[in-house]
């Protein structure tokens, strides 16, 4: 069949309307909301999906959620225990949580397994409550030598 043939049959093929109406107030919700409540679907049926529980995680962080950060943290710590960007990120909610002894305990095992962006470290406004504690500064001089 010649193309000018093929463009006229399918130019002339009318396709149905489809109107989808959804009026269950889950699909209402916008951004972090949907995020966390489609997130935590999924992990109603795989609860160790890693992924998602990173990207749970800091949605939660992101709504203010801080304590069900943390329990996400604390999951993934338990699931990596040797991931640094998994303890970096649990040292981040035991802060916003002003758990500063957690905080550097988390913060020096990150280190400990590589954790070495000193740049993101220094600016991270998660950890502003540890900024002031002689232990921070000792980690920044820590990640210098390494």
């Amino acid at each position: 069949m010649k193309t000018e043939t093929k463009n006229r049959i399918l130019n002339s093929i009318t396709l149905p309307n489809y109107e989808f109406i959804i009026n269950s107030p889950e699909f209402k919700r916008e951004g972090e909301e949907f995020t966390i409540w489609f997130l935590e679907g999924i992990l109603e049926r795989n609860a160790n999906y890693v992924d998602c529980l990173v990207y749970l995680g800091n949605a939660y962080t992101a709504r203010g959620m801080y304590e069900k950060g943390l329990l996400v943290d604390q999951k993934l710590s338990r699931l990596r225990p040797n991931d640094p960007l998994v303890q970096y990120n649990l040292a981040c909610s035991y802060a916003l949580l002003k758990n500063i002894d957690a905080a550097f305990e988390a913060l020096e095992k990150a280190i400990a397994l590589g954790y070495k962006d000193i740049y993101h470290l220094e600016k991270d406004k998660d950890l502003a409550h540890l900024r002031e504690d002689d232990r921070y500064r000792k980690l920044l001089e820590k990640i210098k030598k390494h």
